[in-house]
């Protein structure tokens, strides 16, 4: 039996949007609590959810295949396609740091009750790095067969932990708690992150041909699930965990090993917490195999090293090297990196997109599938984006609340 390319293409969305930037969410929103995160998490979906269709209406002017790299070159020139292209990398490094601090903390937390001890931060982190830059060093064969595996068991830990967490759910700390819309502004940029997913686009173009009308619905039903699954994970950890622990968990770090000794002490169930603590891990393994693969070859091209064995190592070094020594001197940077992987996603998966739906309009002749939002929909997308921005250079001079 053959599935529809949309069902190919919605997970292709969704598993690209899911990953270890949903663990953050919880520790991000504390501040502003459930009502303020439910309405923040429908913006964020909605203004990246048209800034995927402004990418596919431009993609549709060129062949199947072009990148998002031709797209900005040919219509917004050098200058753009420089700054695209340094956000991009800046996106990916960041990311892989995230991982590192994060892949470690979870690890650490889920071998202390079998150890004994806690082991040491620096091992957890070094170790969990070091087999997936093996596992990408070996071939990009390797990573896409890993990667089927780790998104298996993801999901499958995905569903038995939010179903037993649902189960544990407190309603009175969802209800009685009020959190503060003030604390909003130092939470966009994690949450725009959480809905990044905008160089699939072009892949759906080149799988799939100039089907709009197709690749539209695999944009919306993926986005919806990836919608969905934030909406449950939030009303999960605000139901389970006090408001007051966020500031514990904050204290500690704000690694997404603190956030599971938080719901560890809120949950009775060991196996929900195993659960949890699977997903948690397997979210991070599999979010690294995907940013560190596209740092590689984004790398490999740079520097233009070939795919020898000695190539592959040096591009290896240049790529992990700076994240994991950042990983291992600031073992708890998981929560600041997501941000600041925001503050660099706002350009190029917001205004970069704004500005090359205004050039696409401004330069080629109407098709029958345009972007909702007529002329409203680049001004959008142009504040929405610059005020991300913002918003994180002033929360990192502390010039914003933060819920700690």
């Amino acid at each position: 039996m053959k599935l529809s390319p949309v069902v190919g293409g919605t997970m292709l969305v969704a598993g690209t949007a899911i990953g270890a930037g949903m663990l953050g969410l919880p520790m991000i929103s504390a501040g502003m609590w459930f009502y303020w995160s439910c309405m923040v998490l429908v913006v964020s979906w909605f203004c990246m959810y048209r800034s995927s269709q402004a990418i596919l209406e431009v993609n549709l002017e060129f062949a199947p295949g072009d990148s998002f790299h031709t797209l900005v070159k040919n219509l917004l020139g050098p200058f753009w396609n420089t700054l695209n292209g340094l956000s991009v990398a800046f996106v990916l490094y960041t990311l892989v740091y995230a991982y590192v601090s994060g892949g470690g903390s979870v690890l650490q937390h889920a071998l202390t009750p079998f150890l004994g001890v806690e082991p040491p931060r620096l091992l957890t982190s070094l170790f969990f790095a070091l087999l997936l830059v093996a596992c990408i060093w070996w071939s990009s064969k390797a990573v896409d067969r890993f990667s089927i595996i780790l998104m298996g068991g993801m999901v499958l830990a995905l569903i038995f932990s939010l179903c037993g967490m649902i189960g544990n759910i407190r309603p009175s700390l969802i209800l009685e708690e009020n959190g503060s819309p003030i604390f909003i502004w130092c939470a966009i940029s994690t949450y725009l992150t959480s809905f990044c997913f905008h160089a699939s686009v072009p892949s759906l173009v080149k799988y799939m041909g100039k089907d709009a009308p197709t690749i539209n619905k695999c944009l919306k039903y993926g986005t919806l699930i990836a919608l969905f699954c934030y909406f449950v994970w939030i009303s999960a950890a605000d139901g389970i965990i006090p408001r007051s622990e966020f500031r514990d968990v904050i204290a500690e770090g704000g690694n997404v090993g603190n956030l599971l000794s938080a719901a560890g002490a809120n949950l009775d169930n060991s196996f929900v917490m195993g659960f949890l603590e699977a997903f948690s891990l397997l979210a991070v393994a599999t979010s690294f195999l995907g940013a560190g693969l596209g740092l590689f070859d984004y790398m490999a091209d740079l520097c233009s090293f070939d795919d020898s064995r000695l190539g592959r190592t040096k591009t290896m070094l240049i790529t992990f090297a700076p994240p994991m020594i950042c990983g291992l001197i600031w073992p708890d940077g998981f929560l600041p990196a997501i941000g600041w992987a925001g503050l660099a996603a706002a350009i190029w998966s917001v205004i970069v997109p704004a500005m090359l739906l205004r050039a696409k309009r401004k330069n080629y002749a109407p098709r029958p599938y345009t972007a909702p939002g007529g002329n409203m929909l680049v001004p959008i997308l142009l504040c929405y984006g610059i005020l991300v921005g913002v918003c994180h250079i002033l929360f990192v001079f502390e010039l914003l609340p933060m819920y700690k």
